[in-house]
């Protein structure tokens, strides 16, 4: 865990004093910095749903139609 920069973000981001910082769970304190509506990460079964739902069009490799 980048502990820096997580309390950095807590007391200056959220203005937490170091006592409440502190006294925070690492998923409350993600919850408050707004993780959770975050864009997730791109993962293997995320891309390969993608592909199957925009699937290369041959043809279209060199700008051609």
């Amino acid at each position: 865990m980048d502990w820096p920069g997580l309390l950095r973000a807590g007391l200056f981001t959220l203005r937490l004093t170091p006592e409440q910082f502190w006294r925070l769970t690492p998923i409350e304190l993600r919850m408050m910095l707004g993780a959770e509506t975050a864009i997730p990460p791109l993962t293997r079964a995320r891309l390969e749903e993608l592909a199957r739902a925009f699937p290369d069009v041959k043809g279209l490799e060199n700008g051609h139609d």
